[in-house]
Protein backbone atom coordinates (compact mmCIF):
# COMPACT_ATOMS: atom_id res chain seq x y z
CA UNK A 1 0.00 0.00 0.00
CA UNK A 2 1.55 3.61 -1.06
CA UNK A 3 1.89 5.87 1.97
CA UNK A 4 -0.08 8.74 1.57
CA UNK A 5 0.90 10.58 4.38
CA UNK A 6 2.44 14.14 3.45
CA UNK A 7 5.34 15.31 4.09
CA UNK A 8 6.38 19.04 4.38
CA UNK A 9 7.06 21.59 7.54
CA UNK A 10 3.17 22.21 7.54
CA UNK A 11 1.79 18.85 7.87
CA UNK A 12 0.91 16.74 10.38
CA UNK A 13 1.73 17.69 14.27
CA UNK A 14 4.60 19.90 12.80
CA UNK A 15 1.90 22.23 11.45
CA UNK A 16 -0.74 22.46 13.92
CA UNK A 17 2.25 23.38 16.14
CA UNK A 18 4.13 25.83 14.08
CA UNK A 19 0.66 27.50 12.45
CA UNK A 20 -0.23 29.30 15.83
CA UNK A 21 3.16 30.03 16.74
CA UNK A 22 3.79 31.79 12.88
CA UNK A 23 0.49 33.97 13.78
CA UNK A 24 1.89 35.46 16.94
CA UNK A 25 5.27 35.99 14.78
CA UNK A 26 3.73 37.71 12.54
CA UNK A 27 1.22 39.49 14.68
CA UNK A 28 2.61 40.02 17.65
CA UNK A 29 6.20 39.39 17.82
CA UNK A 30 7.34 41.48 14.83
CA UNK A 31 4.88 44.79 15.88
CA UNK A 32 6.19 44.72 19.02
CA UNK A 33 10.09 44.70 17.54
CA UNK A 34 9.06 47.67 15.53
CA UNK A 35 7.38 49.54 18.44
CA UNK A 36 10.54 48.34 20.79
CA UNK A 37 12.78 50.15 18.21
CA UNK A 38 10.63 52.86 17.55
CA UNK A 39 10.97 53.64 21.41
CA UNK A 40 14.74 53.40 21.34
CA UNK A 41 14.93 56.61 18.52
CA UNK A 42 14.57 60.10 19.33
CA UNK A 43 11.78 62.47 17.88
CA UNK A 44 12.47 63.73 14.66
CA UNK A 45 10.73 66.78 12.43
CA UNK A 46 10.18 64.63 9.50
CA UNK A 47 8.01 61.53 7.75
CA UNK A 48 9.08 58.98 9.95
CA UNK A 49 8.60 61.32 12.99
CA UNK A 50 11.73 59.59 14.37
CA UNK A 51 15.28 58.40 13.83
CA UNK A 52 17.39 56.76 13.52
CA UNK A 53 15.87 55.01 10.13
CA UNK A 54 17.22 51.47 9.28
CA UNK A 55 18.89 52.14 5.88
CA UNK A 56 20.16 48.85 5.30
CA UNK A 57 23.04 49.48 1.95
CA UNK A 58 24.96 45.80 2.44
CA UNK A 59 27.23 46.85 4.91
CA UNK A 60 28.59 46.76 8.42
CA UNK A 61 28.71 50.18 8.98
CA UNK A 62 25.17 50.65 8.32
CA UNK A 63 24.01 48.38 11.14
CA UNK A 64 26.60 49.94 13.28
CA UNK A 65 25.49 53.13 12.70
CA UNK A 66 21.57 52.42 12.98
CA UNK A 67 22.62 50.33 16.52
CA UNK A 68 24.75 53.35 17.96
CA UNK A 69 21.99 56.01 17.19
CA UNK A 70 19.69 54.03 19.53
CA UNK A 71 18.92 55.32 23.35
CA UNK A 72 17.13 54.86 25.77
CA UNK A 73 16.66 58.54 27.06
CA UNK A 74 12.38 58.02 26.09
CA UNK A 75 12.53 55.23 29.25
CA UNK A 76 14.94 57.33 31.56
CA UNK A 77 12.50 60.22 31.25
CA UNK A 78 9.67 58.53 32.14
CA UNK A 79 11.16 56.87 35.18
CA UNK A 80 12.99 60.45 36.38
CA UNK A 81 10.73 61.37 39.04
CA UNK A 82 13.44 63.18 41.23
CA UNK A 83 14.96 66.11 40.67
CA UNK A 84 14.27 69.73 39.00
CA UNK A 85 14.20 67.78 36.22
CA UNK A 86 11.82 64.80 37.29
CA UNK A 87 8.45 64.33 35.76
CA UNK A 88 5.75 62.11 37.83
CA UNK A 89 3.24 62.58 34.84
CA UNK A 90 3.68 58.96 33.26
CA UNK A 91 4.14 57.20 36.72
CA UNK A 92 0.83 58.67 38.07
CA UNK A 93 -0.74 57.74 34.81
CA UNK A 94 0.03 54.07 34.61
CA UNK A 95 -0.60 53.61 38.74
CA UNK A 96 -4.05 55.35 37.96
CA UNK A 97 -4.67 53.24 35.23
CA UNK A 98 -4.23 49.95 37.35
CA UNK A 99 -6.17 51.41 40.07
CA UNK A 100 -9.25 51.90 37.98
CA UNK A 101 -8.82 48.80 36.05
CA UNK A 102 -8.73 47.15 39.76
CA UNK A 103 -11.72 48.75 41.07
CA UNK A 104 -13.68 47.97 37.43
CA UNK A 105 -12.64 44.29 37.73
CA UNK A 106 -13.82 43.98 41.20
CA UNK A 107 -16.98 45.55 40.36
CA UNK A 108 -17.86 43.58 37.18
CA UNK A 109 -17.17 40.76 39.52
CA UNK A 110 -19.97 41.52 42.07
CA UNK A 111 -22.25 42.25 39.31
CA UNK A 112 -21.28 39.54 36.87
CA UNK A 113 -21.17 36.70 39.17
CA UNK A 114 -24.95 36.67 40.42
CA UNK A 115 -25.93 37.28 36.72
CA UNK A 116 -23.96 33.84 35.64
CA UNK A 117 -25.09 31.84 38.49
CA UNK A 118 -29.08 32.73 37.43
CA UNK A 119 -28.16 32.01 34.26
CA UNK A 120 -26.13 28.63 35.02
CA UNK A 121 -29.44 28.03 37.52
CA UNK A 122 -31.93 28.27 34.86
CA UNK A 123 -34.17 25.78 33.14
CA UNK A 124 -32.20 24.68 30.52
CA UNK A 125 -35.20 26.19 28.13
CA UNK A 126 -34.27 29.67 29.54
CA UNK A 127 -30.53 29.42 29.26
CA UNK A 128 -30.17 30.29 25.51
CA UNK A 129 -32.03 33.13 25.42
CA UNK A 130 -30.22 34.33 28.50
CA UNK A 131 -27.35 34.04 26.90
CA UNK A 132 -28.63 36.15 24.04
CA UNK A 133 -29.63 38.60 26.07
CA UNK A 134 -25.67 38.72 27.57
CA UNK A 135 -24.35 39.27 23.97
CA UNK A 136 -27.10 41.36 22.53
CA UNK A 137 -25.07 44.48 23.45
CA UNK A 138 -22.33 43.50 20.99
CA UNK A 139 -24.49 43.70 18.11
CA UNK A 140 -24.30 47.59 18.40
CA UNK A 141 -21.36 49.69 17.84
CA UNK A 142 -19.01 50.21 20.86
CA UNK A 143 -18.78 53.71 20.22
CA UNK A 144 -22.26 54.55 20.02
CA UNK A 145 -22.63 52.43 23.25
CA UNK A 146 -20.19 54.57 25.27
CA UNK A 147 -21.78 57.83 23.27
CA UNK A 148 -24.98 56.91 24.43
CA UNK A 149 -24.29 57.16 28.10
CA UNK A 150 -22.95 60.72 27.41
CA UNK A 151 -26.39 61.69 27.10
CA UNK A 152 -27.59 59.29 29.91
CA UNK A 153 -25.14 61.07 32.27
CA UNK A 154 -24.51 64.75 31.39
CA UNK A 155 -26.27 67.30 33.99
CA UNK A 156 -29.23 67.34 32.28
CA UNK A 157 -29.14 63.65 30.96
CA UNK A 158 -31.81 61.22 31.19
CA UNK A 159 -30.52 59.76 34.41
CA UNK A 160 -30.73 63.43 36.31
CA UNK A 161 -34.00 64.13 34.58
CA UNK A 162 -35.68 60.65 36.87
CA UNK A 163 -33.93 61.14 40.01
CA UNK A 164 -35.16 64.54 40.24
CA UNK A 165 -38.78 63.77 38.71
CA UNK A 166 -38.72 61.50 41.69
CA UNK A 167 -37.47 63.97 43.96
CA UNK A 168 -34.69 61.48 45.22
CA UNK A 169 -32.14 64.59 44.53
CA UNK A 170 -33.07 68.39 44.36
CA UNK A 171 -30.12 69.40 41.36
CA UNK A 172 -28.21 67.65 39.21
CA UNK A 173 -25.50 65.48 39.78
CA UNK A 174 -22.38 65.82 38.40
CA UNK A 175 -21.16 62.39 37.01
CA UNK A 176 -20.07 62.85 33.34
CA UNK A 177 -16.30 64.00 33.74
CA UNK A 178 -15.39 62.15 36.82
CA UNK A 179 -14.07 58.89 37.93
CA UNK A 180 -17.24 57.19 37.94
CA UNK A 181 -18.56 57.90 34.47
CA UNK A 182 -15.70 56.02 33.63
CA UNK A 183 -16.23 52.90 35.99
CA UNK A 184 -19.84 53.01 34.60
CA UNK A 185 -18.63 52.74 31.12
CA UNK A 186 -16.23 50.03 31.86
CA UNK A 187 -18.44 48.12 34.16
CA UNK A 188 -21.07 48.16 30.78
CA UNK A 189 -18.82 47.62 28.16
CA UNK A 190 -16.93 44.81 29.74
CA UNK A 191 -19.80 43.20 31.56
CA UNK A 192 -20.21 40.49 29.09
CA UNK A 193 -16.74 39.39 28.65
CA UNK A 194 -17.32 38.77 32.50
CA UNK A 195 -20.37 36.81 32.20
CA UNK A 196 -19.78 34.49 29.58
CA UNK A 197 -16.19 32.78 31.60
CA UNK A 198 -18.08 32.38 34.53
CA UNK A 199 -21.36 31.17 33.39
CA UNK A 200 -19.13 28.50 30.89
CA UNK A 201 -17.58 27.39 34.62
CA UNK A 202 -20.90 27.51 36.70
CA UNK A 203 -23.21 25.79 33.93
CA UNK A 204 -20.92 22.54 34.00
CA UNK A 205 -20.54 22.42 37.60
CA UNK A 206 -22.35 19.06 39.19
CA UNK A 207 -25.04 20.15 41.58
CA UNK A 208 -25.31 16.46 43.22
CA UNK A 209 -22.14 18.04 45.03
CA UNK A 210 -24.48 20.92 46.57
CA UNK A 211 -27.07 18.12 47.45
CA UNK A 212 -24.36 16.67 49.09
CA UNK A 213 -23.30 19.06 51.31
CA UNK A 214 -26.84 19.72 52.15
CA UNK A 215 -27.17 16.28 53.15
CA UNK A 216 -24.24 16.60 55.85
CA UNK A 217 -25.78 19.65 57.49
CA UNK A 218 -23.96 22.73 54.92
CA UNK A 219 -26.43 26.29 54.88
CA UNK A 220 -26.82 26.91 51.30
CA UNK A 221 -24.32 30.25 51.71
CA UNK A 222 -21.84 28.00 53.41
CA UNK A 223 -22.52 25.64 50.98
CA UNK A 224 -21.92 28.56 47.69
CA UNK A 225 -18.37 29.30 50.13
CA UNK A 226 -17.50 25.90 49.87
CA UNK A 227 -18.29 24.26 47.26
CA UNK A 228 -19.60 26.31 44.71
CA UNK A 229 -17.11 29.95 44.29
CA UNK A 230 -14.11 27.47 44.88
CA UNK A 231 -15.61 25.63 41.64
CA UNK A 232 -15.98 28.90 39.83
CA UNK A 233 -12.41 29.82 40.37
CA UNK A 234 -10.94 29.18 37.14
CA UNK A 235 -13.89 31.25 35.24
CA UNK A 236 -13.47 34.03 38.28
CA UNK A 237 -9.82 34.30 37.17
CA UNK A 238 -10.36 34.04 33.74
CA UNK A 239 -13.49 36.78 33.53
CA UNK A 240 -10.81 38.77 35.99
CA UNK A 241 -8.07 38.90 33.15
CA UNK A 242 -10.09 39.18 30.55
CA UNK A 243 -11.50 42.39 31.95
CA UNK A 244 -8.69 43.68 33.81
CA UNK A 245 -5.85 43.54 31.11
CA UNK A 246 -7.74 45.69 28.20
CA UNK A 247 -9.19 48.02 30.94
CA UNK A 248 -5.82 49.23 32.01
CA UNK A 249 -5.49 50.20 28.37
CA UNK A 250 -8.48 51.78 27.68
CA UNK A 251 -8.73 54.86 25.65
CA UNK A 252 -12.31 55.74 24.64
CA UNK A 253 -14.18 55.18 27.48
CA UNK A 254 -11.87 57.45 29.80
CA UNK A 255 -11.77 60.55 26.90
CA UNK A 256 -15.19 60.19 26.70
CA UNK A 257 -17.13 59.63 29.77
CA UNK A 258 -13.71 61.03 31.69
CA UNK A 259 -13.27 63.71 30.44
CA UNK A 260 -9.81 66.22 29.75
CA UNK A 261 -8.75 65.82 33.32
CA UNK A 262 -8.38 61.93 33.41
CA UNK A 263 -5.33 60.71 33.96
CA UNK A 264 -4.87 56.82 32.09
CA UNK A 265 -1.88 55.41 30.57
CA UNK A 266 -3.80 54.85 27.03
CA UNK A 267 -5.03 58.60 26.84
CA UNK A 268 -1.48 59.48 27.57
CA UNK A 269 -0.53 57.34 24.60
CA UNK A 270 -2.88 59.14 21.97
CA UNK A 271 -2.05 62.58 22.73
CA UNK A 272 1.94 61.37 22.33
CA UNK A 273 0.99 59.64 19.29
CA UNK A 274 -1.62 62.37 17.56
CA UNK A 275 -1.48 65.69 19.54
CA UNK A 276 2.50 65.77 20.14
CA UNK A 277 3.42 63.72 17.25
CA UNK A 278 6.30 62.31 19.69
CA UNK A 279 5.99 58.38 18.40
CA UNK A 280 9.73 57.28 20.34
CA UNK A 281 7.90 58.09 23.88
CA UNK A 282 4.78 56.91 23.12
CA UNK A 283 6.13 53.71 22.36
CA UNK A 284 8.39 53.75 25.06
CA UNK A 285 5.18 53.77 27.44
CA UNK A 286 3.56 51.12 25.33
CA UNK A 287 6.40 48.80 25.60
CA UNK A 288 6.59 49.59 29.62
CA UNK A 289 2.67 48.91 29.47
CA UNK A 290 2.67 45.39 27.62
CA UNK A 291 5.40 44.56 30.75
CA UNK A 292 3.58 45.40 32.91
CA UNK A 293 0.43 43.36 31.55
CA UNK A 294 3.03 40.48 31.30
CA UNK A 295 2.12 39.80 35.24
CA UNK A 296 -1.71 38.77 35.10
CA UNK A 297 -1.26 37.29 31.60
CA UNK A 298 1.30 35.13 32.76
CA UNK A 299 -0.78 33.92 35.82
CA UNK A 300 -3.82 33.71 33.53
CA UNK A 301 -2.21 31.21 31.26
CA UNK A 302 -0.70 29.39 34.13
CA UNK A 303 -4.05 29.35 35.79
CA UNK A 304 -5.75 27.97 32.56
CA UNK A 305 -2.52 24.86 32.26
CA UNK A 306 -3.50 24.45 35.62
CA UNK A 307 -7.30 24.26 35.14
CA UNK A 308 -6.67 21.58 32.23
CA UNK A 309 -4.58 19.27 34.40
CA UNK A 310 -7.42 19.37 36.58
CA UNK A 311 -10.27 18.25 34.06
CA UNK A 312 -7.66 15.68 32.96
Amino acid sequence: MADTTRKGFFSGRTGVIAIPYLWLAIFFALPFLMVLKISLSQIELGQPPYTPVFNFDGTWQSIVDFVSGLSFDNYWTMFNIWGEDGDTLYLKAYLSSVVIAFVSTILLLIIGYPIAYGMARAPKSMRPTLLMLVILPFWTSFLIRVYAWIGILKPEGLLNLVLIKLGIISEPLQILNTNWAIFIGIVYSYLPFMILPLYSTLEKMDHTLLEAAADLGCKPIKAFWLVTFPLSLPGVIAGCMLCFIPAVGEFVIPDLLGGSSTLMIGKQMWDLFFSNRDWPAASAVAVILLIILVVPITYYQHSQAKALETDR
